[in-house]
Order: structure tokens, then sequence, then C-alpha cells
């Protein structure tokens, strides 16, 4: 079933002035966007996760590894090549945009263990147990960033999910970064 994809003309009120943001900030309307048009709550409530994440103490590399290890993850074709890209813009190496896309080993340990924490809490959907704990604190996170990676699952679940739902077409600018999981899921 086709999704409705809206711009400034045809979207519900409510999600008017939000995509006339989105064009300001990014030149053209996300496809993401388009589709959470439909819903202004939905849109408005994805935008107030979005930069709620942004603002913990993650820093760009942690924040990608976050974003990519759950887009990953729940396999979205639409935001792996998208963070791909806003990785890119944020400075992120290619080798850690690289190994989160193949699902291979991060740079520094510290990178791994946030993602496979991350990885181990949508997989246990939050029942991680005590040992990955442990493991995520040892790496030198603490409660705060349970909590955050927390909130960036919140954040992607909606955005994967609706892309899973609308099939939302990839953004012509993501193109050459488009991506496909490999035959066999990280290992955590």
């Amino acid at each position: 079933m086709t999704f409705p994809s809206h711009d400034e003309t045809t979207a519900p009120e409510g999600s008017k002035a939000l995509l006339e943001n989105s064009k300001k900030a990014f030149g053209r309307l996300p496809g993401l966007h388009k589709v959470l048009a439909e819903s202004p709550q939905a849109f408005e409530g994805y935008q107030i996760l979005h930069k709620l994440f942004s603002e913990t103490d993650f820093d760009a590399e942690e924040l990608t590894v976050v974003w990519q290890a759950i887009n990953v993850e729940n396999e979205c074709h639409y935001c792996v090549p998208a963070h791909t890209g806003i990785a890119k813009m944020m400075k992120v190496s290619d080798e850690i945009s690289d190994a989160l896309r193949n699902e291979t080993a991060l740079p520094t340990a510290k990178l791994e263990a946030l993602r496979t924490f991350t990885v181990q809490m949508i997989r246990e959907r939050g029942n991680v147990s005590e040992a990955q704990m442990k493991a995520f604190f040892d790496a030198g996170y603490g409660h705060r960033a349970v909590l955050d990676v927390i909130l960036g699952m919140a954040q992607k679940t909606m955005s994967n999910y609706v892309n899973h739902v609308a099939e939302t077409p990839v953004d012509e600018v993501f193109h050459p970064l488009l991506w496909k999981r490999g035959d066999a899921p990280l290992k955590v």
C-alpha cells in the first residue's frame, strides 16, 4: 500500500510549518519527512526526539554509532544511506561508517562497546543482563549513556518502522550510499 508523500502544499495544516523548516534546514524535503507529514504529531514527535538525542553527551562518532547500529539491526533501507551521508556532514570517518554498514570491527574498543550495547538493547528489548551492563560501564559509559541509548532507540524506531511500512524511497542525494545487509547479522 502506497503511503502519502507530502510537500508544503498537500500536507495537513499541522505539518506545513514542519515541512517548511525541513526544507530550510536541508535545502530539500527528505523523503522520511514527506511521509511523516501525514501525521503532524508523529512528525513533530520524531523531530523532538532527534533534537533531544542530538543534544546528549554523545559526540558525533557516538551519535553515529547508536543511529547506525539501530538502522543496520532494523535493516532500514532508507536510514542507513541517510545516516551515512549525515555522518559525512558531521565529519565522522569513513572507517567508522563502513564498519557500521558492514558490521565489522570499529576502530576503538569504546565505540565497539557502544555498538554492542545498543544492538543488545534492541535484540533483548531492553532486558540486558547484568554482565552486558557491566561491560558497557567498563568501557567508560554510565547510567546516563544507557538512558541516552534508549532515547536514540525511540527516535530510530520511529523512522525505521515508518520507512518499512511506507517503503520510503531513498532520497536521490543518498543513492550513491545505498545499502543492503549482508548475509549474516553482527554477532554480539
